[in-house]
Parts: structure tokens; sequence; C-alpha cells
């Protein structure tokens, strides 16, 4: 009891001893002070340690959570894209949990500590007794720290964002490439069916003395390229699903109802988010190690079966040298060199944003083009098929240019498709083909 005693006014003395500071002649800062009230909380005037929370509004964190997936709810992509999310590891999701225990412990560090103290008298006795620790001015090094705690906080919930994002394009690209392999695939077997018939045609004109044996020859190459593009579009369309379904778990046999995706909001690309927190990271960081060269004080009590003993005490973490002052500098260049990060950052996002837009915009365009051409096309096959069974064209015309119509269809498919994977890729550098409040 008589310890617990002397440790209780052991505190109540570190206590006001900070609080009495503020009448002592020191340089140009503010002694924190302490008291009690009725909520139990701590009032401390306003200086660097001042009371610290954790950022929970965070413009970063906040952004990140109002941002809602493009994909409709419900839709063939939503199921793809939350099977994804489910079958993650989410590793980024324990790297952001521990990023929070750590800001939220550093949010403390204004508090006194504790430990215990030994030393060693003249007589070579052990002396034991409980250490009370109370930082009183540290130049902003622990406001420093709990800006750098928080700042790791907004990196892990970012890279939390662009890992969920990556992931969800990815399901979303291999889903898509499936179904482009296989309406590639069903369009060469159709072509491969018709060219089969006009191939019996021409092996009968041949066998009739009415064609020449090269255009026999023509027309199997032409059969032997549609095999391999039929054969090269199955295989695509077999390895993309083998691998969506490795990565979920589950296969997805449906078709889009609407296959186009709608348009995606403006956002803030998460690469910049990204560089910002790490910014502001890096700079809270500079902070604390500029803070750690200059002399800080500190008010310690000591309580032992000898007495309780209390010391003020001003020291520097690191010793000051001829180079304190260059590195110092250096210290503050670091900032400066975080700032420009985040203009470079900005300057790449802006670029690749106006490159996609511009592949997105070129593709729309060959959309449209190759949607006009098929239409055409088609009415002029038929056309000319009747020629054909009329007599007035040969067999060598109508299969030339039933080819160019299948080349059409294809690109056709291969232009549509590119309109969304470039659309995917735009969602996902902005965040939001997942919620962000579900992530």
């Amino acid at each position: 009891m008589r310890q617990l005693g002397r440790f209780t006014a052991c505190f109540a003395m570190v206590a006001a001893l900070s609080g009495c500071m503020e009448d002592m002649a020191l340089p140009e800062f503010k002694i924190p002070s302490f008291r009690s009230d009725d909520s139990a909380e701590v009032a401390r005037s306003e200086t660097d340690l001042d009371t610290p929370k954790v950022d929970t509004e965070s413009e970063i964190i906040s952004d990140l959570m109002v941002r809602q997936s493009v994909l409709a709810d419900g839709s063939a992509y939503d199921t793809v894209a939350r099977a994804a999310l489910a079958a993650s590891s989410r590793s980024s999701e324990s790297e952001l949990r521990s990023a929070r225990l750590r800001a939220e412990a550093k949010s403390k560090n204004w508090l006194p500590t504790l430990g215990p103290s030994v030393s060693l008298t003249s007589l070579g006795d052990l002396v034991a007794g409980i250490l009370l620790e109370q930082v009183l001015f540290d130049n902003g090094r622990r406001k420093a720290e709990r800006a750098f705690a928080a700042a790791d906080v907004e990196v892990a919930a970012v890279n939390l964002s662009v890992d969920m994002n990556d992931r969800v394009h990815t399901a979303l690209s291999l889903y898509l490439t499936a179904l482009k392999a296989e309406q590639t695939a069903g369009v060469s077997s159709r072509a491969l069916a018709r060219m089969s018939e006009l191939e019996r045609v021409v092996v009968g004109r041949v066998r009739g003395g009415v064609s020449d044996m090269s255009d026999q020859r023509v027309v199997e190459g032409k059969l032997s390229d549609m095999r391999a593009a039929l054969a090269t579009a199955q295989e695509a369309a077999t390895t993309s699903r083998a691998e969506l379904r490795a990565m979920t778990g589950q296969g997805f046999d449906a078709i889009p109802d609407q296959l186009a995706l709608p348009k995606v909001p403006s956002a803030k690309a998460l690469s910049v988010l990204k560089s910002q927190a790490e910014a502001k990271r890096a700079i809270a960081q500079a902070e604390a190690a500029n803070a750690g060269l200059l002399p800080g004080l500190t008010a310690s009590a000591n309580v032992a079966d000898g007495g309780t003993t209390g010391a003020l005490t001003l020291d520097v973490d690191q010793p000051l040298g001829f180079g304190t002052g260059a590195q110092m500098k250096a210290i503050e260049a670091s900032k400066e060199i975080a700032a420009r990060q985040v203009g470079e950052a900005e300057e790449a996002a802006r670029r690749n944003e106006s490159r996609m837009v511009q592949r997105l915009a070129s593709f729309q365009r060959q959309e449209a083009e190759n949607a006009q051409l098929v239409r055409e096309n088609r009415k002029t096959f038929a056309l000319l098929e009747k020629q054909y069974e009329a007599g007035h064209k040969s067999v060598m015309d109508v299969i030339g240019f039933y080819e160019q119509l299948v080349a059409r269809e294809q690109a056709l498919i291969e232009a549509r498709y590119e309109v969304i994977l470039i659309q995917l890729e735009l969602a996902r550098d902005r965040g939001v083909l997942a919620d962000g409040d579900a992530i």
C-alpha cells in the first residue's frame, strides 16, 4: 500500500509538473497541462502534443469509401466480380488492419510511459523501482509519429483498393477474353461449314473439267486457315475459362444481357491517391527525423523503496555534430522530393488516361465502321449468291467475297471487346470496379 501511495503521488506530481511548467521561462513553446473532468478525458493546451486520434476523417479514405462499382448489381459482370473478391486471400486487408493497430498505438504516444527501474548503488546493492516519464516538449516528434501512422493507414487503404480493383479487372478480363474467343470460334465454325460446301462445288467443277486444279488448291488453303483459326479461338476460350475457374473456384457460363459497360465516372486515379498518401507519410517521417535532431524536455519520477525522486531532463536523440545542419537540410529536401513525386504521379496518370481515352475512341469508331461494313457485306453476299446461282458469278468470286465477310465479322468482335476491355482498364485505374465501402 505504501508503494502504491508513492506511485499515486508520483503520477500526480508529474501531471502537475507538466501543467506548472507553463510558468517557467522557457523558449517560445507551450507546455501541455492536464486536468481531470467528469468524462475522465485529458485536456491539454494547443501544442504539438495535442490529443491524437486515428484519422477517421481522412480525405483519401473518405474518397475511397464513396466510390461505387460501375458494374450493375446482379449482372453477369457483377457475379464474376463478387466471386473474385470472395476468393481473394486479401493479404492487403491484413496489412491495413495492422496499419490501423499501429496508428491506434501511436495515437497514445503523448501519454506518460511506465516501466521498471533497476539501479546499482555505491554499496553494490540493486535498487528496483518504477520509472514514470512524461515528455513535455519534443519539437513535434510524437505528433509527426502520429501523422506517419495515420498516413501509413491511408497507404494501406489505397493498396487494398488497388489490389481489389486489380483482382476484379483480372477476373473480368479473363471472362471477356473467353467470351470473345467463343464468339470468334462461332464465326469461324459457321464460316468453315459454309466454305466446305463451296469446296465441294469447286471439287465437282474440277472433276468435270470446268475449273482448274489451282482453284481447288486455293480453296483447300483457305479451309486450312479457317480450321487453324477455329482451333486457336477454342484454345483461347478454354485457357481463359480454366484460369478463371482456378482464380474464383467456379465457372461462369452465363452471357451478359448487355455486353457494353456504363460510362465510367470521373475520379482521381488510385495511383495518384497512393502517391499522395506516401508523400504524407514521407513528410511525417522527415518531420520526426528532424525533431529527433533537436533537444527535448522530459519530466520523470522514480518510485523506489528509498523514496520518490523527480527530475527534468533536457536531451537529444542524436548527439549534435558538425554535420547536423547538413543532415537537417537533407531531411527538409526529402519533403520537396515527396511533393515532386506526387506531381510525377499526377502527370503519369493524366498521360495514361489520355492514351486510353484515345484508344477507346478509336476502337469505338472501328466498332461502328465494322458493324456498318458487316451489314453491307452481308447484303452484298446475298446478292452475289443469287448472281452465282444464275450463272453470272463464278464460285471463286463467291469464295473470295465470303472470306472478306468473315474477316469483317471477326474484326467487329475484336473491336467490340477491345472497347469493353479499355473501359475496364479505366474503371480499374479510377478504383470503381468494386464498392469502396465493401472492400
